[in-house]
């Protein structure tokens, strides 16, 4: 995380607008009316997250070579630090910045509060895409440990899987998104809204009982919001099943109800 202050003296990052909601149009007019500096565009369904398919889950993990095009297009090298902003909720913002980590970037920050906290501490936006030169990076996935179905099913029966979603869904009482709703049989749950990533004391407080964690949400996207307050308490960035409930469901697999014991 990087506060407004911070990233505006951060000259030579490469600024990357993820803004996104859930089921909702482009956010691609909110750019063109203002976005920091330099920021370059990422759609978050097309870009950063590969296409939804039978299975696999709503938001699956991009192609390397398709990442990789996206990522030398917005002018980003191997060795680029990288900022990324959403409106605040941390939900794209954190799976892009998850993203880039696995796929082999190092320097990548979340802006603490969004657009609104730049805006907030009156620093300007513009409204001119940028011209970028292109980048030289190189794609490396896997750097950072990511669980399939089976993998799931085998932590929930060994250590510890956390579903973070909220906890009516967690249950089985309700379900906006998927078509099933319920949870992973033997998964716990820590709801991510009781997460403030500012408060990093806090969020250690909260993690530290649960070492050997990995999570899951809906379909990714929470769960690395989750990842990203684990690393910024401090503590090894966590494994996730990206492919999540909607994976889980995609596939068939048993489906759990109620509190686990």
């Amino acid at each position: 995380m990087i506060d407004a202050a911070e990233a505006a003296a951060q000259a030579g990052a490469v600024r990357l607008d993820v803004r996104w909601t859930l089921g909702g149009p482009s956010r691609e007019a909110d750019y063109a009316a203002g976005h920091l500096p330099g920021a370059v565009r990422l759609d978050f369904d097309r870009d950063v997250c590969g296409p939804a398919g039978p299975v696999g889950g709503r938001h699956p993990l991009p192609e390397p070579e398709a990442l990789q095009a996206v990522l030398r297009a917005a002018g980003i090298d191997d060795d680029s630090a990288v900022l990324v902003y959403d409106d605040g909720d941390y939900m794209a913002a954190a799976r892009t910045w998850w993203t880039l980590r696995w796929a082999g970037l190092d320097d990548v920050r979340v802006l603490e509060g969004g657009l609104k906290a730049w805006t907030g501490a009156g620093l300007p936006l513009e409204t001119q895409a940028p011209q970028r030169t292109e980048g030289t990076v190189t794609v490396r996935p896997g750097q950072l440990p990511v669980l399939d179905a089976e993998d799931a099913a085998a932590w929930a029966e060994e250590r510890e899987l956390v579903d973070v979603r909220a906890p009516a869904r967690y249950r089985g009482e309700t379900e906006p998104i998927d078509p099933v709703a319920g949870h992973v049989p033997g998964a716990v749950n820590l709801f991510l809204g009781e997460d403030d990533l500012a408060d990093p004391q806090r969020l250690r407080e909260r993690y530290e009982a649960h070492p050997d964690a990995a999570y899951y949400c809906g379909s990714g996207v929470g769960a690395a919001r989750t990842a990203l307050a684990v690393t910024t308490a401090g503590m090894t960035t966590p494994p996730l099943y990206i492919g999540s409930w909607s994976d889980w469901l995609s596939q068939g697999r048993e489906v759990a109800t109620g509190e686990e014991r």
